[in-house]
């Protein structure tokens, strides 16, 4: 895991660089995605600016079951913070990307913030943190699961819950007779690296977890948390609701 305070610079941030053009013209260059693990992949910009109406549901519980302070980790452009806002809920939306920030300022919401989740400068106590779009990613890798419960106590008010979205790649590693082919002596299955590439702007290489809900499950147990399923999604994605455990 890079340092708690690391933040992309804009002349490295390829998704930040095509959110701003996006909300400053209407339209991006292409946004690839690479990985060695995948082939090179598209990711429509528009989709990155999306309502309330057009999230796939799983986002859609997350944010109505959303309450009190909430923090919404990798906010983006901030389309989740600002349909919380318009709900009439608080919310305080933080991005490594200041250009991600800079763009949900303009955008209006209230309280942006350029910071890394595990910076301790980010003190505040939250009764709700979001983490969407796969957003169990953020962990990284399965050997920081210690250290993100860790941090999760820490900004937890009395009571708070996480509410995380990921999604199982099982599906990928299945063969037609429903056999899987998975390297058990190697590293969990779910755990990808990924760069972005926004016309002449190449994004540094970072690793992305996707984790199945059983595992998610274990690991909270490990560090202290109860975990139960809140929604299932049409493709092995699904929303987990964690707290600390009484």
């Amino acid at each position: 895991m890079e340092s708690t305070t690391y933040l992309i610079p804009p002349e490295s941030d390829p998704m930040g660089r095509a959110i701003a053009d996006y909300h400053s013209t209407g339209k991006a260059k292409r946004l690839i995605v690479t990985s060695t693990m995948f082939d090179d992949d598209e990711m429509p910009v528009e989709v990155l600016f999306r309502g309330f109406d057009k999230m796939p549901a799983i986002e859609q519980e997350a944010l109505r079951l959303a309450s009190g302070n909430i923090l919404d980790v990798g906010a983006g452009s901030g389309c989740h913070a600002l349909a919380l806002e318009q709900m009439g809920k608080k919310v305080c939306a933080i991005d490594i990307s200041q250009l991600s920030v800079d763009v949900m300022r303009q955008r209006g919401v209230k309280d942006a913030r350029a910071v890394n989740l595990f910076d301790e400068r980010l003190c505040d106590r939250f009764d709700t943190i979001l983490l969407l779009m796969n957003g169990a990613g953020m962990i990284q890798r399965m050997e920081n699961m210690p250290m993100f419960f860790s941090r999760m106590r820490q900004l937890l008010a009395p009571g708070g819950k996480i509410l995380m979205d990921s999604s199982d790649l099982i599906y990928i590693y299945e063969d037609e007779d429903g056999s899987v082919d998975i390297d058990l002596a190697g590293d969990y299955y779910g755990q990808v690296d990924f760069a972005m590439r926004y016309g002449n702007i190449q994004g540094d290489s970072f690793d992305w977890l996707y984790i199945d809900f059983g595992t998610l499950s274990l690991h909270a147990e490990l560090n202290g948390f109860t975990c139960r399923m809140v929604k299932e999604g049409e493709h092995y994605d699904y929303l987990a609701e964690l707290q600390v455990a009484e």
